[in-house]
């Protein structure tokens, strides 16, 4: 790299509300170099045009050299064509929008139950009752999984997303969960089943189209990215609409809005904040920065979103019309679960309203953000119910 990081990451002020720091870089420059939370350094895209450009520049590869455990390094999400279109395809199915749309039924089901659950009390924590076990839930039944295991999978998943840092065991908790990975998948050889588990272990051992690592890592990102980001998405999305009292009731009395207003939380605070890294596979030139071969690139979803691409960026409009946000990102990479998270979101929101039209934040909650520069969610949410 040719600059000093000027920037750190690491920065709990940064942390704690990125808008102010992304603004400001966006205005200085399309990328930046900084200082991850890790102690490396990286390019960082800040700008709409050039982050959707980086997304899908085939220059920038995924395919880095593995470090650490090749088990959970493996999947899509870290591969390039020919491997990415391989592996890609094998689970594209399940998540077509018409597939999708089948398991409303159920979705609307789980959503009703917990809400149940919910009544009753007079102050829950939003996160813990309601936005994480919905998607855990469908996850784990769309893949074959016990659902019993979602408390192990939430220790596990909150420190493997927050990422390495001091006075966390990291690496314990990705063993962990490859360990429990592969224990599942040996049931699931041993007893069959109909479920996407079973479907990913009959490629494997008929065709032998995934490698061993390729089918773990699979299920590794399918469990982690196939619920995190619906849980910040209907955690921060009730923060937005709670914190200013004036949607909640827009929504309310005017549910024709809700698909307008989930995409406009997916733009305002996604769920996700950066994409996960890229690595220079040549010398290249993103804005007016030029990147050598080897050099580490993050594009900031959530800094694009606030570009000047979209009218009134810092303002949440629940009725935006055009909003072509990055949340899901762009490109060959484009979140395959993301039909997926818009019908979890819709439902959960309608439901949520409907049920608990009176839900309101409990006293003096300020919002703590979960650790970690991929994900953007809230580690709590307090609410009275009535």
């Amino acid at each position: 790299m040719t600059q000093d990081a000027r920037f750190d990451l690491a920065d709990p002020a940064f942390h704690d509300d990125p808008h102010p720091f992304y603004a400001r870089l966006r205005e200085e420059s399309p990328v930046h170099r900084v200082r991850l939370p890790a102690g490396n350094e990286a390019w960082l895209v800040t700008r709409y045009e050039d982050a959707k450009r980086a997304l899908s520049d085939p220059r920038l590869s995924k395919q880095y050299p593995v470090v650490g455990i090749a088990a959970v390094s493996r999947h899509m999400l870290a591969a390039d064509p020919p491997d990415h279109t391989r592996l890609r395809r094998l689970v594209s199915a399940a998540f077509t929008a018409r597939r999708v749309e089948g398991l409303r039924p159920r979705i609307e089901e789980i959503t009703a139950g917990l809400l149940d659950d919910m009544a009753g009390r007079d102050e829950v924590d939003l996160i813990d009752a309601f936005a994480f076990p919905l998607p855990i839930q469908v996850i784990c039944e769309l893949l074959g999984v016990p659902s019993a295991d979602r408390d192990a999978f939430r220790a596990w998943t909150n420190v493997i997303v927050g990422g390495p840092r001091p006075g966390v065991d990291h690496g314990g908790a990705v063993g962990a969960l490859v360990a429990y990975i592969q224990d599942l998948l040996m049931e699931r050889r041993r007893d069959g089943g109909d479920d996407l588990l079973a479907a990913l272990l009959e490629v494997r051992d008929a065709e032998d189209r995934l490698s061993e690592d390729e089918l773990t890592s699979m299920v590794f990102l399918l469990l982690i990215a196939g619920h995190e980001t619906t849980v910040n998405l209907i955690g921060n999305g009730a923060w937005l609409l709670l914190s200013r009292r004036e949607r909640w009731e827009r929504l309310r009395a005017d549910p024709s809005l809700l698909p307008a207003a989930v995409e406009e939380m997916l733009r305002y605070e996604a769920p996700v904040e950066t994409a996960t890294f890229r690595i220079a596979a040549t010398d290249l030139t993103i804005g007016d920065q030029h990147i050598a071969a080897g050099e580490q690139v993050v594009v900031g979803l959530l800094a694009a979103n606030r570009d000047d691409r979209f009218a009134d960026p810092d303002e949440m409009v629940l009725d935006r019309d055009n909003n072509p946000h990055l949340a899901f990102g762009h490109g060959i990479h484009y979140c395959l679960g993301a039909p997926l998270a818009r019908l979890e979101g819709a439902v959960a929101f309608a439901r949520l309203i409907e049920r608990f039209p009176g839900l309101r934040l409990a006293p003096d909650v300020h919002p703590e953000w979960r650790p970690g520069l991929l994900l953007r969610g809230l580690q709590q949410l307090p609410v009275r119910l009535s």
